[in-house]
């Protein structure tokens, strides 16, 4: 379709129209951005920085924190700006723009949660193959893979988005822009791109979610074969990762395997999945993970060392 557009900018409703109740968020979500941002950065840092942290698992978690990171800061810095001004608007090309990143980074990260059950799989139920297996190139293609997936995935979502035709209405009933609010200010049947899009996160969700529950039905096959000692730490290892994965697929899917709908809690689930579950994924990943806290222990003794011989060398230049 050929897109006939008037509409130059959108009006984002937000969460709340009562002015106290947006001061109170600004002060809540920003507080959660720092956190998502920080966490998610301090997991990158200690991996690539750590010796002991050059699993595969590691590799996935680091990319996993990457994603997350951009996930949250597509929508979070503006929503958070929005919530100190009366009028929320944002630009025809800056809400498709907004679009395009919501969904390569939620694709991606999709990708790579299923990634990780992967390697999970290996390293449990094959750990005999899982060095000659899951090599650095692998992994490598395996990510570069989920991004792509992303890629093509917020591809089709944009382009049938911005082809459809925007005249009249341009209220969104959001925080940000989405498929389903945008569908509904369409001037024109969107019966059609709403199959589309349905058809496109559904795919993705299915496959994905066989490969998850299969990889996951395997190992607990497999677990009944070890002894007590060996099935608690395996499943130590994907406790945070079921975790993680029922916090991200449980509302996502949800929301884009249905039709678009006028259900107003469907801006507060993709609160939870866009701005909640980034912010805890480090604090799954690490309270739970004694090799990750043992690593940030090191990295931060190391910082402090080098913080002390940089204050007794200015200390002494002084006295010199």
């Amino acid at each position: 379709m050929e897109n006939v557009s008037s509409v130059k900018e959108f009006i984002l409703l937000g969460l709340s129209k009562n002015q106290g109740v947006q001061k109170i968020c600004f002060v809540v979500f920003l507080f959660f951005y720092i956190v998502t941002v920080a966490g998610n950065l301090l997991i990158v840092v200690t991996v690539v920085s750590s010796q002991r942290l050059n699993s595969p698992m590691y590799f996935f978690l680091c990319h996993l924190s990457i994603a997350d990171t951009c996930f949250s800061s597509v929508t979070a810095p503006k929503m958070i700006a929005d919530f100190l001004v009366e009028k929320k608007t944002i630009s025809f090309g800056g809400c498709m723009a907004q679009l395009f990143g919501f969904h390569i980074s939620g694709g991606a990260e999709v990708f790579i949660l299923t990634a990780m059950a992967y390697d999970r799989y290996f390293a449990i139920c094959r750990p005999l193959h899982y060095t000659t297996l899951m090599t650095r190139r692998v992994c490598g293609w395996m990510v570069m893979g989920s991004w792509v997936g992303g890629f093509v995935h917020s591809l089709v979502q944009t382009l049938v988005t911005v082809s459809l035709p925007f005249c009249g209405p341009n209220k969104i009933d959001h925080y940000c822009c989405d498929v389903h609010p945008l569908l509904q200010l369409a001037c024109t049947d969107t019966y059609v791109a709403g199959i589309i899009v349905v058809a496109n996160s559904g795919m993705i969700s299915v496959v994905t979610f066989f490969i998850l529950v299969t990889s996951y039905i395997v190992i607990l096959l497999s677990l009944k074969r070890r002894t007590s000692e060996g099935r608690n730490k395996a499943l130590s290892t994907c406790g945070s990762h079921i975790t993680v994965v029922i916090l991200f697929f449980g509302p996502s899917t949800f929301t884009y395997i249905r039709p678009s709908s006028n259900l107003s809690e469907d801006k507060r689930i993709a609160l939870f999945y866009s701005i909640i579950t980034p912010m805890l994924n480090p604090l799954i990943y690490t309270l739970r993970n004694e090799e990750m806290k043992s690593a940030m222990r090191k990295l931060w003794n190391i910082k402090k060392a080098l913080g002390d011989k940089e204050s007794i060398g200015g200390h002494n230049f002084m006295c010199q």
